[in-house]
């Protein structure tokens, strides 16, 4: 083992999400209106840095027009990405599209090295690379990093491929997050049809009247089920007013209002419970049950619909 520096930091090793970014065009912007163009990055930076802070990210390293942060959460990573991305684009809306600042966003999730209060090692490197391949206003994110948020998040990534990335040995495949805002794929990422398209999505098959609950709503209600925040009930009913659960996120709101002194609180919880108990069964008998003890229920629509899928599948036994 060779010999080290007594007096220097030590090298820790760590599990983290990694969230690069970068000015889509900066040195263009720069040429344009150099002072303006330093003026628009230390004001769009206050942004930056105050939302990475909010949900727990850490900068390690900043140069130029480059932020990297890690997060000890990849969701929340994701989620301050699509945060930065739409609020950068509410401060562009007045401003000349040939003079809009946007940021390409790459994310990974590895084991990284860290000394001092940079980190290092190739999932760095893997991360710096999903920037460069981002959209203006976009964000890619890692097939590991893909893997981890299914069923965890409200937001779709859809599958653009393998891509050969300069000094990484083996191809990144690459997914782009689609959200409320996002702009057009650049022409190096190409746009995928049809099934090549993989969306992390919770898939419901339709309902009787041949209805399909939407599926980001459907997942984004599946991360805050069960939550004891008010303000997540609130935040799905501001998306979705007429949602397939705004009946459900409102009696939570008024449960939450109401102190639980109703009881309300109370039953709405054990609804919660018994759904998540039978809500990935092949058992038709499991959906049927739910439906006899709960037959106005909030997941009414959502058994119905499974017990007829399994009905199809021939899972149903005979009387």
């Amino acid at each position: 083992m060779a010999d080290g520096d007594p007096s220097a930091p030590p090298v820790e090793r760590k599990l983290a999400a990694i969230r690069s970014a970068d000015v889509a065009g900066y040195s263009r912007l720069m040429g344009i209106d150099e002072a303006g163009t330093l003026a628009a990055l230390s004001e769009h930076r206050q942004v930056v840095d105050e939302l990475i802070g909010r949900r727990g990210g850490r900068i390690a390293s900043t140069a130029g027009d480059s932020v990297l942060a890690e997060f000890p959460s990849l969701l929340e990573a994701v989620h301050c990405a699509v945060e930065i991305q739409q609020a950068i684009a509410a401060r562009n809306a007045g401003v000349p599209e040939d003079r809009r600042m946007l940021f390409r966003i790459g994310i990974n999730v590895d084991d990284v090295m860290q000394k001092d209060e940079d980190i290092f090692g190739h999932g760095v490197n893997v991360a710096a690379r999903l920037q460069g391949l981002a959209p203006p206003g976009g964000i890619c994110i890692s097939r590991a990093a893909r893997d981890q948020l299914r069923d965890k998040s409200p937001f779709v990534f859809e599958d653009h491929g393998e891509h050969a990335v300069k000094n990484i040995a083996r191809p990144v495949r690459v997914y782009t997050v689609r959200f409320e805002g996002t702009v057009e794929p650049a022409d190096d990422v190409a746009v995928p049809t049809g099934a090549a398209a993989d969306s992390v999505v919770v898939e419901v098959e339709g309902g009787s009247d041949g209805t399909k609950p939407d599926e980001v709503e459907l997942a984004f209600w599946n991360s805050i089920m069960g939550s004891e925040s008010e303000a997540d009930y609130a935040a799905y009913l501001e998306r979705y007013p007429e949602g397939n659960f705004s009946n459900l996120a409102q009696a939570r709101i008024d449960s939450f209002s109401a102190g639980d002194a109703t009881g309300s609180e109370a039953e709405i919880k054990l609804q919660i419970t018994y759904w998540e108990s039978v809500k990935d069964s092949d058992d038709p008998a499991m959906f049927r049950a739910y439906l006899e003890k709960y037959p106005e229920g909030h997941f009414k629509e959502l058994a119905t619909a499974r017990l007829a899928q399994l009905t199809r599948e021939g899972r149903e036994q005979p009387a």
